[in-house]
Protein backbone atom coordinates (compact mmCIF):
# COMPACT_ATOMS: atom_id res chain seq x y z
CA UNK A 1 0.00 0.00 0.00
CA UNK A 2 1.35 3.12 -0.78
CA UNK A 3 2.03 6.16 1.64
CA UNK A 4 -0.63 8.44 0.14
CA UNK A 5 -3.18 5.61 0.01
CA UNK A 6 -6.44 6.36 2.18
CA UNK A 7 -6.67 3.91 4.74
CA UNK A 8 -9.99 3.63 7.03
CA UNK A 9 -8.66 2.01 9.56
CA UNK A 10 -10.96 -1.10 11.70
CA UNK A 11 -9.52 -1.52 14.64
CA UNK A 12 -10.90 -5.43 15.23
CA UNK A 13 -8.29 -5.92 18.71
CA UNK A 14 -11.33 -5.08 20.97
CA UNK A 15 -12.70 -8.11 23.10
CA UNK A 16 -16.66 -7.93 21.47
CA UNK A 17 -19.12 -10.14 23.37
CA UNK A 18 -23.11 -10.55 23.02
CA UNK A 19 -23.24 -9.41 19.72
CA UNK A 20 -26.34 -10.16 17.61
CA UNK A 21 -28.11 -9.70 14.11
CA UNK A 22 -30.49 -6.55 14.78
CA UNK A 23 -33.72 -6.22 13.16
CA UNK A 24 -33.81 -2.56 12.33
CA UNK A 25 -37.36 -2.98 11.47
CA UNK A 26 -40.60 -4.30 12.50
CA UNK A 27 -42.73 -5.97 10.24
CA UNK A 28 -45.89 -4.80 8.56
CA UNK A 29 -48.13 -7.41 8.54
CA UNK A 30 -47.61 -11.27 8.13
CA UNK A 31 -46.03 -11.77 5.34
CA UNK A 32 -42.89 -12.69 5.40
CA UNK A 33 -42.51 -10.58 1.42
CA UNK A 34 -43.39 -7.63 3.52
CA UNK A 35 -40.30 -5.54 3.42
CA UNK A 36 -38.65 -4.25 6.46
CA UNK A 37 -39.79 -0.27 7.44
CA UNK A 38 -37.12 1.47 9.30
CA UNK A 39 -38.24 3.06 13.07
CA UNK A 40 -36.36 6.31 14.22
CA UNK A 41 -34.51 6.04 17.56
CA UNK A 42 -35.96 7.49 20.22
CA UNK A 43 -34.00 9.55 22.72
CA UNK A 44 -31.55 7.82 24.85
CA UNK A 45 -28.22 8.52 26.54
CA UNK A 46 -25.33 5.59 27.05
CA UNK A 47 -21.90 6.28 29.06
CA UNK A 48 -19.91 4.57 26.94
CA UNK A 49 -15.99 5.31 28.18
CA UNK A 50 -14.64 3.94 24.53
CA UNK A 51 -10.73 4.38 24.38
CA UNK A 52 -8.70 2.77 21.07
CA UNK A 53 -5.61 3.44 19.71
CA UNK A 54 -3.91 2.96 16.67
CA UNK A 55 0.03 3.06 16.12
CA UNK A 56 2.75 1.43 18.79
CA UNK A 57 3.81 2.95 21.94
CA UNK A 58 5.62 6.54 21.60
CA UNK A 59 3.46 6.75 18.40
CA UNK A 60 -0.32 6.65 18.31
CA UNK A 61 -2.96 8.57 18.01
CA UNK A 62 -6.27 7.64 20.77
CA UNK A 63 -9.10 8.07 20.30
CA UNK A 64 -12.14 8.42 22.92
CA UNK A 65 -15.91 8.40 23.14
CA UNK A 66 -17.01 9.06 26.79
CA UNK A 67 -20.74 9.32 25.94
CA UNK A 68 -23.75 9.14 23.02
CA UNK A 69 -26.50 10.54 23.17
CA UNK A 70 -30.03 10.84 20.65
CA UNK A 71 -32.48 13.43 21.09
CA UNK A 72 -35.67 14.23 19.27
CA UNK A 73 -33.82 16.02 16.60
CA UNK A 74 -30.64 14.96 16.43
CA UNK A 75 -27.62 13.37 18.14
CA UNK A 76 -24.55 14.33 19.90
CA UNK A 77 -21.46 12.69 20.99
CA UNK A 78 -18.82 13.28 23.30
CA UNK A 79 -15.36 12.37 21.83
CA UNK A 80 -11.64 13.21 21.74
CA UNK A 81 -8.26 12.43 19.97
CA UNK A 82 -4.78 12.60 21.37
CA UNK A 83 -2.03 12.84 19.59
CA UNK A 84 0.87 11.25 21.17
CA UNK A 85 2.82 11.21 18.19
CA UNK A 86 6.24 12.76 16.68
CA UNK A 87 3.99 14.64 13.89
CA UNK A 88 1.17 17.25 13.50
CA UNK A 89 -1.79 15.92 12.20
CA UNK A 90 -4.77 18.37 10.12
CA UNK A 91 -7.89 17.56 10.60
CA UNK A 92 -10.26 17.95 8.13
CA UNK A 93 -13.86 16.38 8.10
CA UNK A 94 -13.90 17.20 4.80
CA UNK A 95 -10.78 16.04 3.16
CA UNK A 96 -12.05 12.78 1.60
CA UNK A 97 -15.90 11.39 1.06
CA UNK A 98 -14.87 8.54 3.51
CA UNK A 99 -13.39 10.47 6.51
CA UNK A 100 -15.23 13.01 8.15
CA UNK A 101 -16.41 13.00 12.33
CA UNK A 102 -19.41 11.30 12.73
CA UNK A 103 -21.68 8.17 13.04
CA UNK A 104 -21.63 5.36 10.75
CA UNK A 105 -24.79 3.28 11.15
CA UNK A 106 -24.49 -0.65 10.72
CA UNK A 107 -26.50 -3.73 10.91
CA UNK A 108 -24.97 -5.56 13.16
CA UNK A 109 -22.23 -4.63 16.19
CA UNK A 110 -19.97 -7.56 14.49
CA UNK A 111 -16.64 -7.32 13.84
CA UNK A 112 -16.84 -9.36 10.56
CA UNK A 113 -19.19 -6.78 8.93
CA UNK A 114 -16.92 -3.85 9.35
CA UNK A 115 -14.31 -5.65 7.84
CA UNK A 116 -15.90 -7.15 5.42
CA UNK A 117 -17.31 -4.19 3.68
CA UNK A 118 -14.53 -1.96 4.52
CA UNK A 119 -12.87 -4.65 2.29
CA UNK A 120 -15.78 -4.49 -0.41
CA UNK A 121 -16.16 -0.52 -0.30
CA UNK A 122 -19.61 -0.58 1.01
CA UNK A 123 -19.67 1.19 4.14
CA UNK A 124 -22.71 3.02 5.40
CA UNK A 125 -22.23 6.62 4.58
CA UNK A 126 -21.26 8.86 7.44
CA UNK A 127 -23.64 10.82 9.40
CA UNK A 128 -21.47 14.08 9.67
CA UNK A 129 -21.30 15.83 12.51
CA UNK A 130 -22.26 19.61 11.91
CA UNK A 131 -21.08 21.29 14.70
CA UNK A 132 -18.16 20.99 17.21
CA UNK A 133 -17.99 22.54 21.12
CA UNK A 134 -14.91 23.71 21.34
CA UNK A 135 -14.33 23.88 17.20
CA UNK A 136 -11.69 21.49 16.30
CA UNK A 137 -8.28 22.69 15.85
CA UNK A 138 -7.19 23.00 12.34
CA UNK A 139 -4.14 21.27 13.98
CA UNK A 140 -3.64 18.81 16.61
CA UNK A 141 -0.02 19.10 17.61
CA UNK A 142 2.53 16.27 19.16
CA UNK A 143 1.48 15.61 22.50
CA UNK A 144 -1.92 17.58 22.11
CA UNK A 145 -5.38 16.61 22.36
CA UNK A 146 -8.92 17.87 21.70
CA UNK A 147 -12.01 16.94 24.05
CA UNK A 148 -14.94 18.08 23.25
CA UNK A 149 -18.75 17.58 21.72
CA UNK A 150 -19.60 16.70 17.89
CA UNK A 151 -23.54 16.34 17.15
CA UNK A 152 -25.88 16.96 13.81
CA UNK A 153 -29.86 17.21 13.21
CA UNK A 154 -31.21 13.96 11.71
CA UNK A 155 -33.02 10.85 13.03
CA UNK A 156 -30.76 7.41 13.43
CA UNK A 157 -32.01 3.85 12.71
CA UNK A 158 -33.45 2.18 15.77
CA UNK A 159 -31.80 -1.40 16.25
CA UNK A 160 -28.53 -0.21 13.73
CA UNK A 161 -24.95 -0.41 15.69
CA UNK A 162 -23.38 3.01 15.92
CA UNK A 163 -19.52 3.26 15.17
CA UNK A 164 -18.28 6.60 15.56
CA UNK A 165 -15.95 7.59 12.56
CA UNK A 166 -12.86 10.26 13.11
CA UNK A 167 -11.16 11.49 10.05
CA UNK A 168 -9.74 12.63 8.47
CA UNK A 169 -6.60 13.19 9.87
CA UNK A 170 -3.70 14.23 7.49
CA UNK A 171 -0.05 14.13 8.20
CA UNK A 172 1.75 17.45 8.65
CA UNK A 173 4.73 16.64 7.33
CA UNK A 174 6.69 12.95 7.36
CA UNK A 175 4.14 10.58 9.34
CA UNK A 176 5.91 7.76 11.36
CA UNK A 177 5.89 4.27 8.49
CA UNK A 178 3.33 2.81 11.22
CA UNK A 179 0.69 5.46 10.64
CA UNK A 180 0.81 6.61 7.24
CA UNK A 181 -0.03 10.22 6.29
CA UNK A 182 -3.78 9.82 6.19
CA UNK A 183 -6.06 8.31 8.78
CA UNK A 184 -9.71 8.05 9.14
CA UNK A 185 -10.76 5.78 12.23
CA UNK A 186 -13.64 3.69 13.10
CA UNK A 187 -14.27 2.41 16.12
CA UNK A 188 -14.44 -1.38 16.88
CA UNK A 189 -16.49 -0.32 19.50
CA UNK A 190 -20.69 -0.38 18.71
CA UNK A 191 -23.88 1.01 20.90
CA UNK A 192 -27.33 -0.54 19.70
CA UNK A 193 -29.49 2.15 19.46
CA UNK A 194 -33.61 1.27 21.20
CA UNK A 195 -36.27 2.21 19.37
Amino acid sequence: MSRTTIIVLVALGATLAGFALASNASRLGGDESTPDVSVAAGPQEADLGWRETYGSPGEKIVFTVDSLEVTRTGWRARVGVENSSSVAWELDPGATPDGTFGLRLFKTGEPDELEKRNKDGTLPAVRAATLYKPELPKILEPNASWNGEMSANGALVADSWVRVVFGTLIAVGKSPDELGDVVVWITDNTYRLRP
